[in-house]
């Protein structure tokens, strides 16, 4: 399962996998890592094309989103636009295959306002992979040292002044390899007055790892958001866990989530579901992105592959979600000043409330610093 992001709002959408991030037999979710695919790919050479292969990769890309896209009524819509514009000729002048696959892209996500929508050209052939096989040995082998390289999403865990816990995450990497950071970081900042999580520059991850870090901030598990899936026309569950490694959190003490513009796809499931359920105040700008359709890429042909979502991220409490809306702030201030905002607010209940008169001093000159 996996949320997507482009590299333009700061996303690992860099190693390798055509796009299981955890789900049993399937591949779906809100962020697809794959070779060659985000910041850290090597540079490619673009690729002539001619009528032929240009009228093929259209043809391809139509028909995922009429197979595949959660919303078979704007799917058709789209194939008809797309039909039209092809017979109109406004495709005929494209002989590079970076620029057809970022004028597909572009339009796309004009006509459905899906950010998640995405059609990439890979030099290197993309190979086919039998049933039930999502990533070479190579791909699968490059995704777990990149995602090593990253910490896992993990950018910064520290301890601010006045006991405030800060937690800097730029992704949410695989489960299985993130959940010994997610602990060691939550066992670092488990003795902190209050937490502050930043996903400024988050654009997104695993959304099983969205549930396994949320984990930590309640008591039992949670009903946090449901999954709608086109293709099997049922609805995903999803809780927190019922037991986590580590030091929970716990219910009790504050918890600030940081947002901007860069903040996208399952960062944005994070800061929402924290914010409906009551157990975090958002802080910042409003996310952008609004992104809430998880799915996954598909290869179109030997050098093309495009991201559709295949779901609908339905909230439990809301029976809404944050597509196209995006995330916004409780505390609303600039994407710069987030931090500190976050911090004032912590301070402010510290010097109301601490019976340590050095600890309420100590707040108040830390105020004066960050005014």
């Amino acid at each position: 399962m996996s949320w997507k992001r482009g590299w333009k709002r700061a996303l690992v959408i860099s190693t390798a996998v055509i796009a299981t991030l955890g789900v049993a037999g399937g591949v779906a979710g809100f962020a697809a890592y794959r070779l060659g695919w985000g910041p850290f790919a090597p540079p490619q050479a673009d690729m002539t094309i001619d009528r032929a292969a240009r009228t093929a990769t259209i043809d391809a890309a139509i028909d995922v989103m009429e197979r595949y896209y959660v919303f078979p009524a704007t799917a058709a819509e789209v194939a008809k636009h797309l039909r039209d514009r092809m017979r109109n000729g406004d495709f005929d002048s494209i002989t590079s295959a970076e620029a057809l696959a970022e004028t597909l892209t572009d339009r796309l996500q004009k006509d459905t306002g899906d950010e998640h929508l995405e059609v990439r050209y890979f030099e290197q052939p993309i190979a086919e992979l039998p049933p039930g096989q999502d990533q070479t040995a190579e791909e699968k082998a490059d995704e777990e040292s990149t995602q090593k390289r990253l910490n896992y999403g993990f950018e910064t865990v520290s301890r601010l002044k006045s006991n405030i816990g800060y937690i800097d995450l730029r992704a949410f990497g695989r489960p299985q390899y993130a959940a010994a950071k997610i602990a060691a970081a939550m066992t670092l900042v488990s003795d902190t007055r209050a937490l502050i999580i930043d996903l400024r520059k988050c654009g997104g991850g695993d959304p099983e790892t969205v549930m396994l870090l949320a984990g930590y901030f309640f008591d039992k598990p949670t009903h946090l958001n449901d999954i709608y899936w086109r293709d099997q026309n049922r609805v995903e569950r999803r809780w927190t866990p019922a037991t986590v490694q580590g030091t929970r959190y716990g219910a009790a003490r504050k918890v600030y989530v940081l947002t901007g513009g860069d903040t996208f796809s399952a960062a944005e499931d994070f800061a929402y579901a924290m914010k409906v359920s009551g157990r975090a105040t958002i802080v910042g700008a409003p996310t952008q992105g609004g992104g809430a359709h998880p799915g996954q890429p598909r290869r179109l042909n030997a050098h093309f592959m495009m991201f559709v979502p295949t779901g609908q991220a339905i909230n439990p409490i809301t029976h809404t979600n944050w597509q196209k809306k995006g995330v916004l702030p409780d505390l609303p201030s600039s994407e710069r000043n987030a931090l500190n905002t976050a911090q004032i607010e912590i301070l402010k209940v510290v010097m109301a409330t601490d019976p340590d008169p050095r600890a309420r001093e100590a707040a108040k000159e830390r105020m004066s610093d960050l005014d």
